[in-house]
């Protein structure tokens, strides 16, 4: 995970001294600006500051314990360099090559920001253009927009399923258990897709018992962060660790994706 950062980071420094940076413009409300957007593996990164005074020009912005801040009476945002998420308003987006500093400034994915400020965004891939416009006001808090529920349920299994994995393999899992609400194959909630007995047992830790053990705040970052959209598999809908697996049922009848931390994903 460090070393994809890393790579991420200087490919950012690298393109943005480059032609491809120069080949990217960004209007904000239908303002021509001269904010500098840098390329990092096709997405298009801008900063912090610039593109939040014009946007959400009541807000203060500041660098506050190693992460840039901005916050007004209805919208704090923390952009930490090198986590791979932003952090608006309790809400956890995820940024999948971190947020990087560049020439000094703080660079985040403009996706996320624009949802981060309730704003839209949209890409002209003729003109290789974005503009950006306001819209309904700072994102939802994440006390309103994460359900107490399935929070809870897809932290633990997260948890008791990948504990002292990497935060990309945490969220891996994570998007497992909501892929199998999304198909028609799974039960369509959080709960009954982790304690689904049709084929018999499918989450080992609803049988050991630590399902139930209190969630790591890594597992509780990745839950949210997946409950916010961020997806590291597609759409695989099985996992396991080669090493511990009683039954590898999806190695020999299913498509394999990816490997992450000590877990093999599969997909139909």
């Amino acid at each position: 995970m460090k070393k994809r950062m890393l790579l991420g980071l200087l490919l950012c420094m690298v393109i943005t001294g480059a032609s491809e940076a120069k080949a990217v413009s960004i209007t904000l409300n239908d303002m021509p600006t001269s904010v500098d957007v840098a390329l990092c593996n096709s997405t298009s990164y801008v900063p912090l500051r610039a593109v939040t005074e014009i946007l959400e020009p009541s807000a203060k912005i500041s660098w506050t314990e190693g992460k840039a801040v901005v916050a007004s009476p209805d919208l704090y945002i923390a952009a930490r360099p090198g986590d791979c998420y932003l952090n608006a308003n309790g809400r956890m987006l995820y940024a999948a090559d971190g947020i990087q500093i560049i020439n000094g400034s703080t660079y985040v994915p403009v996706r996320a920001l624009s949802k981060a400020l309730g704003a839209t965004v949209t890409w002209d891939s003729k003109t290789k253009s974005a503009s950006l416009h306001t819209g309904s006001g700072a994102i939802p808090s994440g006390d309103i927009y994460y359900n107490e529920n399935d929070l809870y349920w897809l932290a633990r299994i997260i948890s008791a399923e990948s504990k002292g994995e990497p935060l990309l393999g945490q969220i891996a899992v994570g998007n497992v258990v909501l892929n199998r609400v999304k198909s028609p194959d799974f039960p369509d909630s959080i709960y009954d897709v982790i304690f689904d007995r049709k084929w018999g047992v499918q989450f080992e830790p609803t049988q050991n018992g630590t399902i139930y053990e209190t969630p790591s705040e890594e597992s509780i970052l990745a839950a949210k962060l997946c409950l916010d959209g961020a997806s590291v598999v597609g759409d695989c809908l099985y996992f396991l660790n080669p090493e511990e697996a009683g039954n590898p049922w999806a190695m020999k009848n299913r498509s394999f994706v990816a490997t992450i931390g000590d877990h093999y994903f599969y997909t139909d």
